[in-house]
């Protein structure tokens, strides 16, 4: 008997092949080819269309296409509304994506809950788990009684008539790597169902103005598993991220049609599930540690929002042939560039040193701001000498040791003064044209040795 022939098909970019390669020859993504069955051809031929395909419509004028407003419609959850910029809009089709486990089902349960209590038509759609496991968790968050609409289903052309039957106002697939059409002969999750799946859900949302949220499976690289045009299709995409021995969750908007990307929304993960923290600098700092070397509070921006982080460093001398450099929550390239700035340019010997960074409370730094913070934590484990509790670190570092400015300084030292630090060290180029609050000190510097000096923090 013949063995049944089989095609190559990318994960990333669907491009098939007739033979594996370890890199796909359209995208270039490395072990993507994976192995699947042609779709079957049908033997009765298809009727021939009685009109032609597509919409009909004519070319218009862009200032005679009458706008409409687009308005945001709050959830009620303070941080979900941040990221999404002030609301669910109409119409729009989302994308939220998460390790296993981290709590996207739990989070979409209580905006469902909350949509259902402004008495919109809400439709869940499961096809990963029973409808009695949906109401278990429900009960457990509290909301086990509101008028929301299970499906547990995973048929996309099923899915559709209920659609069109129910007629929702919000809806949730949890997941689309689950749904399938029955006409493609590919197994769920590959590359062609996920895409006509997400079609058919984008063509019903943007006929029916009906908001859908998608739920995406992530793979071991953090990435949305799936086709890369999925990411495109979608007007939003959140990614939920959050690590296990931390009860801090963060929702992180990656695109946004509707608002600005880069926000970031912080969660606690707790028995009645996902409780925003509103003042997510107190939280972040609230366990710093007083009097200790190595530890600088830095004001990082995300989006629009600024937020104080504890910046450690840990310097100790190495008994290896090639000293450790172990970063957690920074770009660990940029820390070993600031390392060699730090030898160079302020004269500090880092070359017989074990360095450790971290930044608390699991976020991830990537903005340049973050360089001088870095030295200076450095600079003060490598001589143990703490910094002023009330001292607050910020400014880009460049290869020669200059200090360069940043952007919206102003709402960063309002943030900083408001939490109680009044010192601050910055750029001398960002404290041009600054409207201060009273009782602000700040320290200008040009270069980085000029900081270390200003700082004490020269063995």
């Amino acid at each position: 008997m013949p063995k049944p022939k089989t095609i190559f098909v990318c994960s990333a970019c669907g491009y098939e092949s007739p033979r594996w390669y370890g890199k796909c020859p359209s995208c270039e993504s490395w072990n993507t080819l994976e192995e699947t069955a042609p779709q079957a051809v049908s033997a009765i031929a298809p009727k021939p269309q009685k009109q032609r395909g597509g919409t009909g419509a004519q070319a218009q004028k862009i200032y005679e296409i009458e706008a409409g407003a687009q308005t945001h419609e709050p959830t009620g959850i303070g941080e979900f509304d941040r990221v999404l910029g002030g609301g669910i809009v109409e119409g729009s089709l989302m994308l939220v994506g998460g390790e296993p486990g981290v709590g996207k089902s739990t989070l979409l349960l209580q905006v469902c809950a909350r949509m259902a209590r402004m008495g919109k038509r809400v439709l869940y759609v499961t096809g990963e788990e029973s409808t009695r496991q949906i109401r278990l968790r429900a009960d457990r968050l509290g909301v086990g009684h509101e008028e929301i609409l299970v499906l547990a289903e995973n048929a996309m052309d099923a899915i559709e008539e209920k659609l069109n039957t129910i007629q929702p106002d919000f809806a949730v697939i949890d997941s689309i790597q689950t749904m399938y059409r029955p006409d493609l002969a590919s197994a769920p999750g590959s590359v062609s169902q996920v895409r006509e799946s997400a079609a058919v859900l984008m063509r019903y949302a943007k006929t029916n103005g009906c908001a859908i949220i998608l739920v995406g499976h992530v793979t071991k690289e953090g990435a949305i598993a799936g086709p890369r045009v999925l990411e495109h299709m979608v007007d939003v995409v959140l990614y939920f991220e959050g690590d296990y021995q931390h009860e801090y969750r963060l929702l992180r908007a990656v695109k946004n049609r509707f608002g600005s990307v880069n926000e970031l929304g912080m969660f606690e993960m707790t028995g009645e599930g996902m409780m925003p923290v509103e003042n997510a600098s107190e939280t972040l700092i609230s366990h710093r540690a007083s009097g200790a070397s190595g530890s600088v509070v830095f004001c990082c921006m995300e989006g629009s929002r600024p937020m104080l982080v504890d910046l450690q460093a840990l310097a100790a001398q190495s008994f290896y042939a090639v000293p450790r450099r172990t970063v957690n929550g920074a770009d660990q390239a940029r820390v070993a560039l600031l390392l060699a700035v730090l030898e160079k340019r302020a004269g500090l010997r880092m070359y017989n040193q074990d360095v450790y960074v971290n930044v608390a409370g699991g976020l991830s730094l990537s903005e340049p701001a973050v360089d001088l913070p870095l030295c200076v934590a450095v600079a003060s484990s490598l001589s143990d000498s703490p910094l002023p509790s009330d001292l607050a670190v910020m400014g880009e570092v460049g290869l020669t040791g200059e200090i360069r400015a940043i952007t919206q300084m102003e709402r960063r030292i309002n943030e900083c003064v408001r939490l109680g630090f009044r010192h601050i060290m910055c750029p001398a180029d960002s404290v041009k044209r600054l409207h201060l609050p009273e009782g602000v000190e700040l320290t200008p510097v040009k270069t980085l040795a000029q900081a270390i000096t200003l700082l004490g923090l020269r063995r």
